[in-house]
């Protein structure tokens, strides 16, 4: 069941890396407390995959959650790094993310 994130759907939410494509996207980090996901960072790469399984804030993420870790992914086939990075940069004015200033 996909999950919206602004107004995109993204795919997930999914508790490993192993289900995620090391293809180019927008990836969404949330904490599932109950039955509520709380976005706290947000990211692109032309490898969503492996930049979160190797990610600089998984330290970050797990401080600010006290439920479980999710990730979800918006793949981007058609977009080089400027539409990700506009993509982010929307989401990130829209939810303000614990995780990641940028």
């Amino acid at each position: 069941m996909p999950i919206t994130v602004g107004n995109y759907s993204f795919k997930g939410p999914y508790t490993s890396t192993d289900y995620l494509d090391d293809k180019s996207g927008v990836y969404a980090i949330h904490c599932k407390s109950g039955d509520h996901y709380y976005l706290i960072d947000i990211g692109e790469s032309s490898q969503v995959k492996s930049r979160v399984a190797n990610h600089d804030r998984k330290d970050c993420w797990s401080k600010n959650c006290k439920g479980t870790l999710t990730v979800s992914v918006y793949y981007t086939p058609n977009l080089q790094q400027a539409g990700r990075k506009t993509i982010e940069q929307e989401l990130r004015a829209l939810y303000n993310p614990i995780c990641g200033d940028q």
